[in-house]
């Protein structure tokens, strides 16, 4: 409400620590597939309570610096140095027992990386469910032709059977929500990007579609929390941390 002072909400994330207590799972890692400019993260209240470090995809240093011009914020530092570790492309890290890949996967941002363990694949926002689509590529230092290259010549080249999941679902109203599909059903059936589509439609039908979406509502607060990792500065300090309603 108009003069009320902006808060957080911590449900899902105390979900998370419950759902790890409860079955006596150690949180090795906290991974951001990319700074998201529609939600904020939870990284920094994760690592708090629980002491995992947060990785992100090496390119998050690209979008510091878009945004330290953009949003005139001379005191953010642009060398990813908020982040406990950058991934490269094929990097493979050790978590315990996993094995994690990271896969770059840029085009809805530079940084987005695709996260493989075993015969999963979490994708972020390059590639939803497949009556959904892929991500926008409207956001600074998007492109679609990327997004179109990361998806095909990477994600797609996946064996058949590799589970994708997916960092949003938006369910039309014929379906309930899911969270994941597979690399042979997106090949055949992704709304925006089937393995048949070619680059020059792609990219024409993306940036056509882009163009008439709006801004996130909550671009700036997010953007400014999620290229810190969340860490608690000025830019939203002022904010009040609640548990749920």
């Amino acid at each position: 409400a108009p003069g009320e002072a902006p808060r957080i909400w911590t449900e899902s994330l105390e979900r998370i620590v419950a759902f790890l207590r409860e079955r006596r799972l150690v949180l090795r890692a906290v991974i951001e597939t990319h700074p998201h400019a529609d939600h904020l993260t939870g990284a920094q209240w994760l690592k708090e309570r629980l002491g995992a470090p947060v990785f992100i995809g090496a390119r998050v240093t690209e979008i510091q610096a878009t945004f330290r011009k953009l949003f005139d914020w001379p005191s953010l530092v642009t060398d990813g140095s908020q982040f406990d570790r950058l991934l490269h492309d094929g990097e493979v890290v050790k978590l315990g027992e996993l094995t994690l890949r990271a896969i770059a996967t840029p085009g809805h941002t530079p940084a987005c990386t695709s996260v493989q363990i075993g015969d999963a694949v979490f994708t972020g926002d390059a590639l939803f469910l497949d009556d959904v689509g892929v991500g926008r590529c409207d956001f600074p230092r998007g492109d679609a032709g990327a997004l179109y290259d990361s998806v095909t010549k990477k994600l797609f080249t996946l064996p058949d059977a590799t589970v994708l999941y997916v960092g949003h679902d938006y369910p039309p109203p014929t379906r309930s929500w899911r969270a994941s599909t597979t690399v042979g059903q997106a090949r055949k059936n992704n709304v925006h990007l089937p393995a048949s589509a070619s680059r020059e439609d792609f990219v024409a039908r993306r940036t056509a579609r882009d163009a008439t979406l709006k801004p996130p509502r909550l671009l700036r607060p997010s953007i400014e929390a999620n290229l810190v990792a969340g860490q608690h500065d000025e830019s939203f300090s002022r904010a009040e941390v609640s548990h749920a309603p």
